[in-house]
């Protein structure tokens, strides 16, 4: 691994910066409170200044094919290495620049663009690129979680078309979403792990039904979502018929290998120290008190940069064309748990402040960012692949460890 930038990594480096500072919107400058649902609620916010932000931000973006800096130029991407992306994610975060397109670009775009047909990459690729489709992720279900595998959602084909009856459940930004990527089984007789199939379908189909879930953070993120013998046109299938698991295990590789947990663990380590430098954080935070507070307060950023070390590596074997495995476990669990870890140091440094919820509440030190980011972060160790099942691919594709 070489932590230096190379002339050419440094001229990119400083382009980026160069769009931020001239395009990004003064409404993403300042930074978002936690309810702040991403680029692809302000699209479609009530709010004119929202949407008009998200508009602006995508256009700058758009003009140097950074909205999928990651794709192929043919197929309306920057075609950046590896490194190249690396260092786009790395200044966009810590911008708290917002990412364009979602699920779209981040998640189905790449997964299109290898196990789509050509219909399917023209239909769906310029309409992810401009803003015109959001799209949202149906794979978890109430039974099938950790064991995705084992999925009951049916699709039964019927002609030219799949009827699917079931439910998924923790469908996030399904509220905000026009289309909808999700795993069901095609073949209920065969092994779990065959006889599932990938499927795209229009979030309006007669048949869907997206009720919110709200979390204990008093958030709607995410929402469970009911299929009613839907039909979807057996050209959305996506990939060979039984064999979507395989294409959706690719596509959570490209979930998993990102930047931006670490960047945002500095951050926030940054910010905390930033204010309980001030004379409100002096008299709001325990920091001069507690020589144990500080101490769990440098271990935190010295985590920090383990996690930004995991994630530097993984860009590094991609970038020397090797494949990561568990080295996407290892940095996804570990960013998981250390968010949950600063949040509650963070608790710890304001004391029983720490128990004011309103962030309007002249006593709520920093907004109660800490206080909501501890209630919010509880589901990291679960959501896109838990701890446990992070340890199992760690001990058994890293350490050769036997199956238990």
């Amino acid at each position: 691994m070489d932590w230096n930038d190379t002339n050419e990594q440094a001229a990119f480096r400083g382009e980026v910066r160069t769009l931020i500072e001239e395009k990004l919107p003064e409404r993403y400058r300042a930074g978002m409170d936690d309810d702040y649902g991403g680029w692809q609620s302000d699209r479609k916010s009530d709010d004119d200044e929202a949407r008009q932000s998200a508009i602006e931000w995508a256009d700058a973006l758009a003009t140097r094919g950074w909205v999928a800096p990651h794709w192929p130029k043919e197929y309306g991407g920057a075609g950046l290495t590896p490194m190249e992306q690396f260092i786009f994610k790395q200044e966009m975060t810590g911008a708290n620049a917002p990412a364009v397109g979602g699920m779209g670009v981040q998640m189905l775009g790449p997964t299109l663009i290898v196990h789509g047909s050509e219909e399917q990459k023209a239909e769906h690729l310029p309409k992810i690129l401009s803003g015109e489709v959001a799209w949202c992720q149906g794979y978890s279900e109430p039974g099938s979680g950790s064991d995705l595998a084992s999925l009951q959602t049916r699709a039964v084909r019927d002609g030219d078309e799949f009827v699917i009856n079931g439910q998924k459940i923790w469908t996030s930004g399904a509220h905000t979403a026009d289309w909808l990527f999700a795993l069901v089984r095609t073949d209920p007789e065969a092994p779990k792990h065959r006889g599932i199939s990938f499927l795209l379908m229009d979030r309006q189909t007669p048949g869907i039904t997206v009720r919110p879930l709200i979390n204990m953070a008093w958030r709607h993120g995410f929402n469970e979502t009911f299929f009613e013998d839907v039909r979807v046109p057996a050209k959305n299938l996506v990939g060979e018929l039984n064999r979507g698991w395989y294409v959706g295990a690719s596509l959570l590789d490209f979930e998993r290998s990102n930047i931006q947990g670490a960047m945002e663990a500095r951050r926030t380590i940054e910010d905390l120290i930033d204010y309980a430098k001030t004379d409100e954080g002096r008299e709001q935070s325990r920091l001069e008190d507690s020589v144990s507070i500080r101490h769990e307060l440098a271990d935190g950023y010295i985590e920090s940069e383990v996690q930004y070390n995991f994630s530097f590596r993984i860009i590094s074997m991609q970038n020397a064309g090797m494949i990561p495995n568990y080295e996407a476990s290892t940095a996804k669990m570990f960013a998981s748990e250390l968010r949950q870890r600063l949040a509650r140091t963070g608790t710890k440094v304001f004391g029983l402040n720490s128990n004011i919820w309103d962030r309007e509440n002249p006593r709520a030190p920093m907004g109660a960012s800490f206080t909501r980011t501890y209630v919010s972060s509880l589901s990291n160790t679960i959501a896109g692949g838990s701890s446990e099942i992070q340890r199992n691919v760690i001990a058994t594709r890293g350490l050769g460890l036997p199956r238990g």
